[in-house]
């Protein structure tokens, strides 16, 4: 499978390789949340040098194809309160917290971190069972965001490990770039 980067030319590159009536499946990734002050600061530093793949936040994103002009929506895992302090002790310790998936709706992708995965019928549906059936215990490298971007993508699209087919791409266009 080929894994366009979402950009101006790769989604149009990726535009011929979409059926119509199925949902486009993203995956997005974001800065780590932590407590605000210098936690938040570190993580948007570190999210902003491309310092670590593993000091981001995974996501899916559903964008209907028809009609074309419906919002995408967002279905990602996290701490419940990912801004507490004795949220993110219990995480450093390797302990585990309360989770919650939450599902929001975009007006537009994102335009950085963004990769067209695939697409699916009843997108939106079956990410909702999913969500619905996933357990809400979150223990970082166990079962956190990427476990559930991994499981969610491979239901909608059959793609298997998916983060790390990205990864791979990402680190192999940084090093020509």
């Amino acid at each position: 499978m080929t894994i366009a980067m979402f950009t101006k030319s790769a989604a149009a590159a990726a535009g011929t390789q979409r059926l119509l009536g199925k949902d486009d499946i993203y995956v997005a990734a974001v800065p780590l949340r932590a407590a605000k002050g210098p936690p938040q600061l570190l993580m948007s530093a570190a999210y902003s040098l491309n310092l670590s793949w593993d000091l981001q936040h995974f996501m899916v994103i559903i964008k209907p194809t028809s009609p074309p002009q419906q919002a995408a929506v967002v279905f990602d895992f996290q701490p419940r309160d990912p801004e507490d302090v004795l949220t993110a002790l219990a995480v450093i310790s390797g302990r585990s917290v309360p989770g919650a998936v939450f599902r929001r709706t975009l007006k537009g992708l994102p335009r950085r971190r963004c990769w067209y995965v695939g697409s699916s019928e009843y997108g939106e549906q079956v990410a909702a069972k999913f969500s619905e059936k996933w357990s809400t215990y979150l223990k970082v490298g166990n079962h956190d965001c990427r476990h559930f971007t991994n499981g969610l993508v491979e239901l909608l699209t059959g793609e298997e490990l998916v983060l790390e087919k990205l990864r791979t791409n990402v680190l192999m266009e940084s090093n020509t770039s």
